[in-house]
Formats: structure tokens, C-alpha cells, sequence
């Protein structure tokens, strides 16, 4: 019998790459959800609560207990709603999914932010590697409509910030990682990815996303 969907309560920033993740996995579940914005520049008491160890987002409220960390919410998610599952079902490529996850967050995403955050040589540097990531994932995806096969799964919530954010971040920094003609593959994903209907539509604002990146950007150049 599946779980109730009554007290599920996501915790989230408008803009993190990480809630998004959760709100896609929950969305392709049909599991209905309140969401609650926080400022993460200026925790709430609810945040300091419901995360005190990093008291960052996102946070799933799921029956009065709270969970963080969006990959692991997403297992979650699996483990309570079984129908419609994210990660492979059996152990190996389910193991192989949860090292493309870290893969995601470790290498591609640290490496795409690091040229946002940086400038001359480092940038420079922190392009190389990136575009290096993407070549991977080229790779990866050779033959595949998804990074899972036909249907969108967990490592694709992980990858999604690849599609909707990190050509904002190139436009910010000045710089170019996902050229579509070196990455056919990457660009046929993308293009599906962002139009399935549990996730069309559900982007931030593509002139508040370099805003706000804008912002981020110039804060962390006055730190070197």
C-alpha cells in the first residue's frame, strides 16, 4: 500500500538548483506537497529547526520528520512512494545510478560553478574541467533519450540543472561549456528534459536567475 501524501512539507530557496531536484521527483510521483520559501541569507527558526547541522534547503517535511540533502530525499522518495521509481530497480544499476548522482554534484556541478566564481587563469582552468565533465556525459548518453534509459530517473533530477541554469551562469561569467554542436547528445537531453511535463514551465525566471547570479558573482570577485 502506498503511502499517504498528507504532511509532506518541502522547505525550499526559489533559486537552488538541489530543491528543484525534489520538487521534479515528487512531481513525476504525484505526490502533492506544500512548499515553504525560505531566505537562506537570513534563516528562520523553522529552518534552524528542521535542518540545525548545515540549516541548508532543501528540507523534506515528510510526517513531522524532517530530512536534507536533495539526493538523498530523492532515495527517499522511492523508498516511501514506490510507484514511478527514480533509481534503476535492480542493485547494480541502481548502485551505478547513485555514483552518477555524486558524479553530478562533485565534478559537474562544482566545476560549472567554480567558472562563475572565478576569474583569469582559475576561470579558465575551471572551464577546461567542466567541458571535460561534459565530455563524459556525452559519453554517457550515447544511445539513451535519458541518462536512465526512456524515462526521466534520479540521475536526470541531478543532471537538471544543466538544462535551465548553467546557461545562465555562462552568460554571467562570459564564458561558453555546453556548445550544442560539440554535445549532440547532451543538447537531444536537454531539449527532452526540459519539456517533459513534469518539468516544463517549472523554472525560475531566466532575468532573476542572472540577477540574483550576477549578484553572486560579483560578491565572491571582491573575496579574491
Amino acid at each position: 500500500m502506498e503511502k499517504s501524501n498528507k504532511g509532506v512539507q518541502l522547505v525550499g530557496f526559489w533559486v537552488s538548483p538541489f530543491v528543484h531536484r525534489v520538487k521534479w521527483g515528487m512531481k513525476l510521483k504525484g505526490i502533492e506537497f506544500e512548499y515553504i520559501e525560505e531566505d537562506i541569507f537570513n534563516r528562520s527558526p523553522l529552518l534552524s529547526h528542521l535542518n540545525p547541522i548545515t540549516g541548508k534547503v532543501p528540507v523534506l517535511v515528510h510526517d513531522g520528520k524532517s530530512l536534507p540533502e536533495s539526493s538523498i530525499i530523492l532515495e527517499y522518495l522511492d523508498e516511501i512512494w514506490s510507484h514511478a521509481p527514480l533509481l534503476a530497480l535492480d542493485a547494480y544499476h541502481r548502485a551505478e545510478d547513485r555514483f552518477w548522482a555524486r558524479f553530478a554534484d562533485e565534478k559537474v556541478l562544482e566545476s560549472t560553478w567554480l567558472t562563475l566564481c572565478s576569474k583569469g587563469e582559475n576561470q579558465e582552468r575551471a572551464v577546461k574541467v567542466a567541458i571535460g565533465h561534459l565530455e563524459t556525459l556525452e559519453e554517457k548518453l550515447r544511445g539513451r533519450r535519458f541518462f536512465g534509459g526512456d524515462t526521466i530517473g534520479h540521475v536526470d533530477l541531478m543532471m537538471g540543472f544543466i538544462a535551465y541554469m548553467l546557461p545562465v551562469w555562462e552568460e554571467v561569467a562570459t564564458v561558453t561549456i555546453f556548445d550544442a554542436s560539440k554535445f549532440p547528445n547532451l543538447a537531444a537531453w536537454k531539449s527532452s528534459f526540459v519539456n517533459h511535463p513534469a518539468i516544463k514551465g517549472d523554472f525560475p525566471s531566466k532575468d532573476e536567475m542572472f540577477t540574483y547570479f550576477q549578484w553572486r558573482r560579483e560578491v565572491y570577485l571582491q573575496m579574491i
